[in-house]
């Protein structure tokens, strides 16, 4: 999975600090074992001692192999005595010194590829950004239908109701489903709908899965892009790297930024360059698919209208039905 620069270093912080304290509970144990049991240090200092004579006997010349043989069988009684005093004295992995993680030693990497330990972090660490955005509490089973009217709109020649509970379901398979290869959503519609609330259930299941999810409103979005643009650096640089790296871009809100060259161009290439690279984003907006030629351009909306899959929103405003209450 891709997750951002910023992700994977607080992950890779968190492990240090894990291997750490791992590596400082083992020195612990370690020493409240010599002092238990002194014989235990003077056999971990004899075993040094054995090992180095094995590495003195290779070039032993003719005396090699007996010098290696004897080194291994002093280095064998040893162990044997070492472990009997462990298993009569301590209770059970108390001396076991191991790292923190039995596949990569604590590193996180397994060669190139990420082990699933730091892998985990990364998930973690990704659900705490989501939570600090306030996305990621909500769930499909929050969504309550009856707000949306059960009558039959003329102009629509449905109910509110069972358009948002196809749009409903289309959005809790979007997420069950998720993978790399899934297609682009564009949720249209007027304010208070629950363009929001369906965009983060879907943030929070396909994290949940393992995804790198990155949710985003529009304004925020931009202005990012535009200081990674103007004040480059490799903080700045690294903060707008995210929209492109993840395996999902939810953007909200499109159309409550202020307009301008800048955002028609940062969109468009965020758009396009997401596209090509087959990555699925998810874009809600206010804006109905004849405002959004007029308040961007042609190109944008060509590819929003031909390459995302539109997700309708219909009904009443369901703030001030609560309110109403």
């Amino acid at each position: 999975m891709a997750y951002s620069a910023e992700v994977v270093a607080r992950a890779r912080r968190r492990l240090a600090e894990d291997k750490d304290e791992r590596d400082r509970e083992n020195r612990e144990h370690l020493e409240i074992a010599y002092e238990k049991v002194p014989r235990l240090r003077e056999i971990d200092r004899l075993l040094r001692v054995s090992m180095a004579k094995a590495a003195q006997a290779a070039f032993a010349g003719e005396n090699a192999v007996e010098m290696m043989e004897n080194a291994r069988q002093e280095n064998k009684a040893l162990q044997n005595e070492r472990q009997w005093l462990v298993d009569t004295t301590f209770e059970e992995g108390f001396l076991d010194e191991r790292p923190i993680c039995e596949i990569c030693g604590g590193s996180g990497y397994v060669g190139s590829t990420m082990c699933e330990c730091l892998a985990e972090l990364c998930r973690q660490e990704q659900k705490k950004e989501l939570t600090f955005l306030n996305v990621g509490r909500e769930s499909f089973d929050q969504f309550r239908l009856e707000y949306y009217p059960n009558y039959v709109d003329a102009k629509l020649g449905f109910s509110a109701r069972a358009i948002m509970e196809k749009t409903f379901q289309t959005c809790k398979r979007y997420a069950m489903d998720f993978s790399l290869r899934s297609e682009s959503l564009l949720f249209s519609g007027n304010t208070g709908l629950g363009k929001t609330f369906l965009s983060a259930c879907i943030a929070r299941k396909v994290a949940d899965s393992g995804f790198s999810v990155v949710y985003e409103s529009a304004g925020h979005l931009f202005a990012v892009l535009e200081k990674a643009r103007f004040e480059a650096n490799d903080e700045n640089r690294h903060a707008a790297e995210k929209y492109t790296v993840c395996d999902l871009l939810i953007v909200d809100d499109l159309g409550t930024e202020l307009p301008g060259q800048f955002v028609t161009a940062a969109l468009y290439g965020l758009v396009n360059d997401r596209l090509l690279s087959g990555k699925p984003t998810i874009i809600s907006t206010n804006l109905n698919m004849d405002d959004l030629p007029r308040r961007y351009s042609p190109q944008i909306a060509s590819r929003l209208r031909g390459s995302y899959r539109r997700v309708a929103f219909v009904g009443e405003d369901i703030r001030l039905l609560k309110n109403r209450g």
